[in-house]
């Protein structure tokens, strides 16, 4: 191999990639623009949850259970209707997230040490929320069956009781930001080394220069080497400084090595550009192969865990899920901002980048060279 005629192609590429003006945001704001995103919009913390009240009772006691949601960090009364049609209405609308009806005759079954029902109506649309909410308004009627408990029988109850003492490893406050910053690190690494690789070389195509690269001296290899050492600068330089925004801006410290998460990503690169490599060799326009990239990136995204658990998927799925190199590469990502491993907890998913990324990057530069031969 020549490295003068490797560093010449790799210092044309550069040229090309910053000469045109539409490339520029794309490198350098984008990425930015969704660790922003996803750091303050995705959220699935749940906060401010509006209730609506429909208090039938008009008691002392069904006062309390308004109390109790105003009272909460997580729940905030905004309406109070005497009309039941209202109040469904309310939900139908979105103006409430939790509909609470007490009856007429609450109070009166309390007194009598009878099971007083208070009908709790959410908004299922969308589901996990639901399970959320509907779990934060039992734990605040749990309460409050409690003090009416205490206030009824108050005499002290000596038992064995279950003393339940909670503690969260790794993200002690469940903020979702410190899940989901992590992450998109790799997401943004996946799209920019896969689009860009892709887009390179039928770029060449397109403009008729893959001919005169051809016809020239050098080599097949030297041709792909030139082609993907800037997207692997590119994409490490893009690491490093996503990750320092994560940590100085979001303030989520890497608790294990950086040279393990640098590791990780050369790994990882491997089945990028791989991957945009063969795109390369099936499109015949940018366009062609700007949809064909989408086609593994939503994919990926799905499969990788990101957002939904990989052991709620479908067993078949699961299987298929071994196949996305963004698997282990956010397992190995989340493990050394969070959790602070290091290679002897982390090295199945090394060996299965190494073994994924080598087969691809492999399989696709043999596809690449018979194509130029």
């Amino acid at each position: 191999m020549n490295r003068v005629r490797i560093r010449e192609i790799v210092r044309k590429e550069f040229i090309q990639l910053f000469r045109d003006r539409k490339n520029r945001p794309i490198l350098v704001v984008m990425p930015f623009i969704q660790l922003l995103v996803f750091g303050y919009v995705v959220s699935t913390d749940v906060r401010d949850i509006k209730v609506g009240l429909l208090d039938q009772s008009r008691s002392a006691e069904s006062r309390l259970v308004s109390q109790a949601f105003e009272g909460s960090p997580f729940f905030r009364v905004t309406h109070r209707t005497d009309d039941p049609r209202e109040l469904e209405e309310l939900l139908l609308r979105r103006r409430v997230d939790v509909a609470v009806k007490i009856g007429p005759d609450f109070s009166e079954r309390v007194r009598s040490g009878r099971t007083a029902a208070v009908q709790v109506l959410a908004d299922g649309s969308m589901s996990n929320l639901a399970g959320v909410r509907i779990a934060y308004t039992l734990q605040v009627l749990e309460r409050l069956n409690q003090a009416f408990i205490r206030e009824l029988l108050p005499q002290r109850i000596e038992y064995g009781r279950i003393d339940a003492r909670v503690r969260t490893w790794y993200n002690p406050n469940l903020e979702s930001r410190d899940f989901f910053v992590p992450g998109i690190v790799a997401v943004l690494i996946m799209i920019i080394s896969l689009l860009f690789t892709s887009m390179a070389i039928i770029r060449e195509k397109e403009v008729g220069t893959m001919e005169q690269l051809i016809v020239t001296p050098m080599r097949p290899l030297e041709l792909i080497l030139g082609k993907t050492i800037p997207y692997i600068l590119i994409s490490i330089a893009q690491m490093v400084a996503v990750t320092l925004f994560a940590v100085f801006w979001f303030d989520i410290p890497i608790l294990g090595s950086a040279v393990l998460m640098f590791l990780g990503v050369c790994l990882f690169l491997l089945s990028t550009l791989g991957i945009g490599l063969f795109v390369s060799t099936i499109s015949a326009t940018q366009q062609q192969a700007m949809l064909t990239t989408f086609f593994f990136i939503v994919p990926f995204f799905m499969l990788s865990g990101f957002v939904f658990p990989i052991d709620n998927m479908p067993v078949v799925v699961q299987w298929l899920t071994y196949l996305d190199p963004l698997r282990y590469m956010l397992v190995i990502i989340r493990g050394v901002f969070l959790k602070g491993v290091g290679m002897d907890v982390l090295w199945p998913q090394y060996a299965a980048l190494a073994i994924l990324g080598g087969a691809v990057f492999a399989g696709a530069v043999g596809r690449f060279r018979k194509r130029l031969d």
